[in-house]
């Protein structure tokens, strides 16, 4: 079973104030989760500040966004499938994985964290309960 889902992908890198110019919403068919991996369909993304200096081609303390690749943030989604025992169908993450609507994430990796949507607004986590609000 595949999944049909869109991405947003950077085009070209602005100068100044990116426009719509240099993105493109693009389409892609993901797999299904394989082993120790998990595929959610994404609620809330988050759009920070560090994102524009990622437009850049220069160097900074993370590598820039891949002209004609899909953009990287984090992201809250629920499970929608599952082959990691660890984290089941119905599951709500975050994930670094965001400016798409389906992604296909390995559990194990540290950018996935399962939340309770019962103890905050699962958009909390892309704020104050989020990198944002602990770096503040």
């Amino acid at each position: 079973m595949t999944t049909k889902t869109r991405e947003i992908h950077l085009t070209a890198r602005p100068a100044g104030a990116p426009g719509l110019e240099h993105f493109t919403i693009t389409e892609a068919e993901l797999p299904a989760p394989g082993p120790g991996q998990i595929l959610v369909r994404n609620s809330w993304l988050s759009v920070d500040p560090y994102m524009r200096g990622r437009m850049n081609a220069s160097e900074s303390y993370i590598e820039p966004f891949p002209v004609g690749g899909p953009l990287q943030g984090h992201a809250v989604g629920e499970v929608l499938a599952s082959a990691a025992p660890e984290i089941p169908v119905g599951a709500t993450v975050v994930h670094f994985d965001g400016l798409r609507e389906h992604a296909l994430l390995d559990a194990a990796s540290p950018m996935v964290t399962v939340i309770d949507p019962a103890l905050a607004p699962p958009q909390a986590y892309l704020g104050v309960l989020g990198t944002t609000g602990l770096s503040a």
